[in-house]
């Protein structure tokens, strides 16, 4: 018997069969990647509870065989539930999907590793009716911890994850259970209240690394406001990215605009709406100018499209929008939409639905209602639809998990200042590289601070076709080299990218290889993953 059919026995032993999957079938589904390569796992774990972890951790350390957690697998684009290298045992956390607690005056929850946005959403809706909860647009199966641990964010005033979560239980490699902040003081009254504890602050070791497998976090919810209104600033001229962020900066950094803001190309909207037109285009990609251009006026588009959300007080939204118009109307069209609004339009939508007019308003309804609502912390399956950009096989239902269809993605998200000539240097750089490898460049650019946004690239693909997915990754490669070369670093990075990230003679990644050295001598935790 080797040391990896030991290892698999053993944790059969201790965890029980049904909870160990080695089969061909369940070893090739952790194997599936929306990106153009994967690894095939030795097994799959499936942890119930915190002792059971700490089983899977203590067999790992005794036959020396690497693990990867994950937290449910949804992480399209960088890497869904594939680990970095061949034959580690996937440790799937999606049944430790147990709500905790939730506290509705002080607004937070305690959660386990697999509740899924679906879940805490319902979950607060009716224990905690005056939060919210902050979801991403990675759909409503994707975890709340998964994403918090990649730093991810959403679209409410909370929206940035990491900074929003306060206490976590991690299981360590070596089986050691450790209480962040104020959690190791048994009788703590703070303990998802003040994130920082006494001491060192440990918490932030654990996201984006391999030091620790997280079993339980607390999430802080947002409390909903008197007062909401959507925006949407319909901006017609390519040329005017510099001033639309130029215009929205003062009102972030003075506290008028306190949600995530989102400045999308026109290629970013026609993605979530429908599959590329290949009939049309005769297979030319990109999409060719002139087409690209019939297609922004037919949906009536801007060349840029702002998006987000005013909250607060009456008076505070009233104010907030007063401001918005004044600032931004050189840019464009400048739409508010609030809950009467909204009604009063899928009433008139319904109305002449039932002529057969309004094809455009029910179309346009369509994509902005389950906007409207991510804004207040509803999970949504519409932003998957983007994903199936270039498939050549159109859908005949919604997408619900990308990695049945063949869906090819990777993303690229760099940091950068929130500043206009920024916005554009990059947009200048990344658009010419897309061009030279065949793929359009739907682009983001998310104001994630008062200071700092993310341009949320994404290169699309058909993984049925085999030099199509040879391209995405070579695309990605020159992407991701010259947006470092020019002082654009991603602020997450999928498989692909891990090795781009590492320079030798760094002290920030040699510190992180003695905590880990430290922590995992034996390298049992996701190996290749962050920390080299």
């Amino acid at each position: 018997m080797t040391a990896m059919e030991a290892a698999v026995e053993a944790w059969r032993e201790a965890l029980g069969r049904d909870k160990v999957g080695d089969s061909d079938a369940i070893r090739q589904s952790f194997a599936r990647t929306a990106l153009p390569e994967s690894r095939i796992p030795r097994c799959v774990l499936r942890p119930t509870s915190q002792g059971d972890v700490q089983a899977i951790v203590a067999i790992a350390q005794a036959h020396a065989h690497p693990l990867y957690p994950v937290s449910g697998g949804k992480n399209w684009g960088y890497g869904s539930a594939c680990a970095p290298e061949e034959d580690a045992a996937v440790v799937d956390l999606s049944g430790m999907n147990r709500i905790l607690e939730i506290d509705g005056e002080m607004g937070y929850a305690v959660i386990e590793p697999g509740v899924t946005q679906q879940q805490l959403y319902e979950a607060v809706k009716e224990a905690a009716p005056d939060f919210w909860v902050d979801v991403t647009g990675a759909g409503p199966d994707a975890t709340i911890v998964g994403n918090a641990m990649e730093r991810g964010f959403g679209h409410t005033p909370y929206a940035d994850h990491v900074r929003s979560t306060c206490g976590m239980t991690v299981v360590l490699p070596d089986g050691r259970i450790l209480e962040t902040g104020f959690g190791h003081f048994p009788k703590s009254k703070a303990r998802h209240l003040y994130p920082y504890g006494v001491g060192p602050m440990l918490d932030g070791l654990f996201s984006q690394s391999n030091l620790g497998i997280v079993t339980r976090i607390g999430v802080w919810l947002c409390p909903r406001p008197e007062a909401f209104s959507f925006f949407y600033i319909k901006v017609p001229d390519e040329s005017r990215l510099c001033d639309t962020v130029e215009a929205l900066r003062p009102l972030r950094m003075k506290g008028l605009l306190n949600s995530a803001v989102h400045i999308g190309n026109d290629l970013r909207v026609f993605t979530s709406l429908d599959t590329y037109p290949w009939e049309a285009t005769g297979g030319e990609t990109p999409l060719p100018p002139a087409i690209r251009t019939a297609m922004r006026e037919d949906a009536k588009l801007g060349a840029w499209n702002v998006t987000g959300s005013l909250t607060g007080t009456r008076a505070q939204v009233r104010e907030a929008r007063r401001r918005m118009k004044k600032t931004c109307r050189h840019l464009g069209d400048v739409i508010f939409v609030d809950d009467r609004k909204l009604a009063l339009g899928k009433g008139v939508a319904g109305l002449l639905d039932r002529f057969g007019l309004g094809k455009a308003l029910v179309k346009n309804l369509s994509a902005l209602v389950p906007n409207y609502g991510l804004l207040q912390g509803i999970p949504t399956r519409m932003p998957l639809q983007s994903l199936a950009w270039r498939l050549r096989k159109p859908l005949t239902e919604a997408l619900v998990d990308p990695l049945e269809s063949n869906v090819g993605l990777i993303w690229l998200a760099p940091v950068l200042p929130l500043r206009g000539a920024d916005a554009e240097a990059i947009v200048q750089l990344a658009t010419p590289l897309f061009h030279a490898h065949g793929f359009d460049l739907p682009v983001t650019l998310t104001m994630l601070n008062e200071r700092a946004m993310v341009a949320v690239f994404n290169i699309s693909f058909d993984k049925t076709v085999e030099e199509e997915a040879v391209r995405a990754a070579a695309c990605y490669e020159a992407v991701t080299t010259t947006l470092l070369e020019h002082g654009y670093v991603p602020y997450r990075s999928s498989l692909m990218g891990m090795g781009h990230l590492v320079t030798p003679g760094d002290t920030f990644w040699e510190v992180a290889r003695d905590i880990k050295a430290t922590l995992d001598p034996a390298r049992i935790l996701a190996p290749g993953r962050y920390i080299p």
